[in-house]
């Protein structure tokens, strides 16, 4: 089985989790599944991913993972006590093949018991897919292209830049991940004066000793369009219930669900000032951090006190281009995803996959994200897409 652990997901998937049980235990959502690839066929596979995600819905938490996210200091006891009764239930997701070859996957329930899903099935369709698409895949030169990566990383004057690892929903393989961790970990340090600050992935973080990295993603400030008082609040609703959980801890806002113009309408002066940065996932980056540092400076916040967060397709080459850009002036972190978990050739089978879980409904009214990079936009519901972009006085982009 690809899965024995239900550690083995990102930290935000946590650290979101505990505040719908404080907060929105009742709430019901529903996830859709795309794959932005053109031309993959997932359906011939369909059988062995149903067959994984029902072993999946089979784990609970040992005593010993409990007592690890226990020792976080952010996560509180009852969360730890609620989780050793949790199982992900079957009956909330169905996986149907469909006629052009391609798979459907929802997700729909309480978002308490559902919000778990989604990074471990990302994982176990990469990984089926994989394992039949790639039957002899190249590692060594998957092993030679990260030791390039860790060349271009230790290079003059880079001693100060950190990366982290983002890539567990979309890594080749469990196995290949946690090598690409250890190879990482043994050439770059871990530790404050190692290069690697820590992985997203909590189980690794535990058996490897690392640093667990994550805030809040997409979904939580989605759930909160319909779950706040009014819509065009809903950012600044989400921004307040996430401070009001975790009360300064956990600092790092997202700052495209409806792109950066509202994000910074929304982040005024007490926000500037009450969380520790924001985190980049999509748009321009070299812009967007240029806009981060002017935004803090008119709040009169200094920005060498906020941390930028970039994380959108990095590879490491950007990553360096903006580090150079940006050292000096603020804090920064960069997380790398699939450019370090899925990069073992150029053939055609050696292609990631784009593939994402995105929530489409909350309490039965549509949810989505309105992101600066269009592509990434996610909503099942066209009417109400032209009404979050009126409400947040977003232009319609071009055609």
């Amino acid at each position: 089985m690809i899965l024995t652990s239900l550690l083995d997901t990102d930290l935000y998937k946590f650290t979101m989790m505990q505040a719908v049980l404080h907060q929105f235990p009742g709430a019901q959502v529903e996830y859709r599944f795309k794959c932005r690839n053109q031309g993959v066929a997932l359906a011939p596979y369909v059988n062995e991913i149903r067959e994984q995600v029902r072993h999946l819905c089979t784990l609970h938490f040992a005593d010993a993972e409990l007592a690890y996210l226990r020792s976080l200091r952010f996560i509180k006891s009852d969360f730890v006590d609620f989780l050793g009764l949790f199982r992900l239930n079957e009956k909330y997701i169905d996986i149907q093949p469909l006629p052009s070859g391609e798979i459907d996957i929802r997700i729909q329930g309480p978002w308490l018991h559902t919000i778990l899903f989604e990074i471990p099935v990302l994982a176990i369709v990469n990984e089926v897919y994989f394992r039949n698409a790639a039957k002899n895949p190249d590692f060594a030169q998957g092993r030679a292209r990260l030791d390039r990566k860790i060349d271009q990383l230790q290079g003059p004057d880079l001693a100060e830049l950190k990366i982290a690892d983002y890539g567990t929903r979309r890594r080749f393989s469990k196995a290949w991940h946690e090598e690409v961790l250890r190879h990482l970990a043994a050439r770059l340090g871990t530790g404050p004066k190692g290069q690697l600050a820590g992985t997203s992935n909590v189980l690794f973080a535990m058996k490897l000793g690392m640093t667990p990295l994550g805030t809040v993603a997409h979904e939580y400030m989605q759930a909160c369009q319909a779950l706040g008082p009014r819509l065009r609040d809903s950012q600044v609703f989400a921004f307040d219930s996430w401070a009001k959980e975790y009360r300064g801890d956990l600092g790092i806002a997202l700052s495209d669900v409806y792109g950066l113009e509202p994000f910074l309408r929304d982040f005024d002066m007490y926000f500037c000032k009450l969380f520790d940065g924001a985190r980049h996932d999509s748009g321009d980056p070299f812009t967007w951090g240029e806009r981060m540092i002017e935004h803090y400076r008119h709040n009169r916040v200094d920005p060498h006190t906020k941390t930028l967060i970039f994380s959108d397709g990095l590879t490491v080459p950007r990553t360096i281009e903006l580090y150079q850009r940006f050292r000096g002036r603020c804090q920064l972190a960069f997380g790398i995803g699939t450019n370090l978990t899925n990069d073992l050739g150029d053939p055609p089978q050696h292609v990631p996959l784009q593939i994402v879980i995105k929530m489409v409904r909350c309490n039965g009214q549509p949810v989505a994200k309105l992101s600066d990079t269009p592509s990434k936009n996610m909503c099942e519901d066209e009417r109400y897409l032209g009404y979050l972009r009126q409400v947040f006085e977003i232009e319609q982009p071009a055609a």
